[in-house]
């Protein structure tokens, strides 16, 4: 019955640390959606630079877009959190995207450093859960009825 117990334990923590190996799978699949978008906005504030106007896609709603002509590129209106937004040069905002990109990547080091974590104990648990598991069911067979 002991033996019963453990497994049991065992199970319990195998599935919450594969929970855990989960949200931090979303979490890193979130951070890289974030990098990607950062080096969306890098490229297009490059791509404009030094140009007077361009014309854009401006997107008016319902998947729908109109074309527009941008006449002021040396200014950015960006988002700094909280539904605050403020107006920077295309420098500055540069420079706010590369601290950005910095924290981005720190975060991202350090879950996949815990993913990678979860991932080792994964594997060493469910060995020794699977030898349990087995010496379970062979005492169960061996029980007189």
């Amino acid at each position: 019955m002991e033996d019963q117990q453990r497994l049991e334990e065992m199970v319990n923590e195998l599935n919450m640390y594969k929970s855990q190996a989960d949200l931090l799978q979303q979490q890193v699949e979130a951070i890289q959606a974030s990098l990607a978008e950062v080096g969306i906005l890098e490229s297009t504030l490059d791509d404009i630079k030094g140009k007077k106007s361009l014309e854009a896609m401006v997107p008016v709603g319902a998947g729908s877009f109109m074309n527009a002509e941008i006449k002021k590129t040396d200014e950015i209106i960006m988002s700094v959190g909280a539904g605050v937004a403020i107006k920077k040069s295309v420098e500055e905002a540069k420079e706010t995207l590369a601290f950005q990109k910095e924290e981005l990547n720190d975060s991202l080091d350090k879950m996949m450093s815990n993913l990678q974590k979860i991932s080792q104990i994964v594997a060493q648990l469910s060995p020794q859960a699977e030898e349990l598991m087995r010496k379970v069911q062979a005492g169960q067979t061996q029980q007189p009825m």
